[in-house]
């Protein structure tokens, strides 16, 4: 074989390599698995974070309805100032008019006939017999121009503060949608058989509890009772719940109102010390307080923990511990 004829073969062995090597790409190394205890770690912290996020809603939920009761309670304190001011008003307006009989009043008419508070009484300072007007009258009419004007701006603040109100609870919804959706992705990164394992629950209720005493036996039965229930952010039942949801749902089956916020459920009693802990005391944790389960004895307790594992029973230092509370 010629040594042209050899360099010609070599030639298209080289171009077949090539071709071949960009039809084949190059081997990459594997990647690994996720390690479920990173993702437990991870998708824990991504929860924490949404309960906070859940809290700072539901405590802005209930300073909305707070400053909607105020409004409505502004809204009629001023119509009645309104009724009283017009009421005067019209005294006024007899008295000037009375102060002119036999006259002409047109111009008189013209300068007391302003439905604006502040252009009234301008009015009143033109009319020869201003001074003339039974001083009372004036005072009264003074002292409920101003006191309308005081609500009037009352109603004004709080129609303020409530869209403030309204757009801190987007902002938070949006803060939790993003964690829980975060946890979600971090979930997905796992084998079937490995998200069974991080989502399985014990649903089974320890024995030999201490019976609870009192109004505590309904709320403590309640909350046993929904083990195994879904969590969901801001639910508070009947198939699902958020922790401060379950509290309050327990609580009131014993007849005892709590505000749908575990830091507000804080103030819901007198604080009880670890040792003095009863069967129905409220245990909350992390700081600030975001969570909150119902104590069950032997140092347990039930609570709505988490989208993953729902409601259920776990120690109660499960969790960085705040303090207690005995509701009722």
């Amino acid at each position: 074989m010629t040594r042209d004829r050899k360099r010609l073969i070599a030639g298209a062995a080289g171009i077949a390599a090539i071709g071949v090597a960009g039809i084949i790409p190059a081997a990459t190394p594997a990647q690994a698995d996720p390690d479920i205890d990173d993702v437990r770690k991870k998708v824990d912290k991504l929860y924490t974070q949404a309960e906070a996020a859940n809290e700072d809603y539901s405590n802005a939920k209930l300073r909305l309805q707070d400053l909607k009761d105020q409004l409505d309670d502004l809204s009629s304190d001023e119509k009645r100032q309104s009724k009283e001011l017009d009421k005067i008003r019209a005294e006024l307006r007899d008295s000037v008019l009375r102060q002119f009989e036999g006259s002409d009043v047109s111009a008189v008419g013209q300068v007391i006939t302003s439905e604006d508070p502040q252009e009234f009484l301008a009015g009143l300072s033109t009319v020869s017999s201003y001074n003339a007007l039974q001083a009372d009258l004036l005072a009264r009419y003074n002292t409920e121009a101003e006191a309308l004007q005081v609500r009037r701006e009352a109603t004004e603040d709080a129609k303020s503060q409530m869209a403030k109100v309204k757009t801190t609870m987007q902002q938070k919804k949006s803060e939790i949608d993003k964690k829980y959706e975060a946890a979600q992705a971090e979930l997905d990164e796992l084998e079937a058989d490995e998200l069974e394992e991080f989502q399985s629950t014990d649903t089974s209720i320890p024995g030999n509890l201490p019976p609870p005493s009192g109004r505590a036996k309904a709320a403590v039965d309640y909350a046993l009772a929904q083990v195994g229930d879904a969590y969901v952010y801001g639910a508070t039942g009947t198939e699902s719940w958020d922790c401060s949801g379950l509290t309050m749902g327990a609580w009131g089956q014993a007849g005892v109102s709590l505000p749908h916020s575990s830091s507000a459920q804080y103030s819901s009693g007198p604080q009880v010390s670890r040792d003095q802990l009863a069967p129905g005391d409220l245990v909350f944790y992390y700081s600030p307080i975001s969570h909150v389960g119902i104590y069950i004895g032997n140092g347990m307790i039930v609570h709505a923990s988490n989208p993953s594992t729902g409601v259920k029973v776990s120690p109660m230092d499960e969790m960085p511990y705040t303090g207690a509370v005995r509701p009722g």
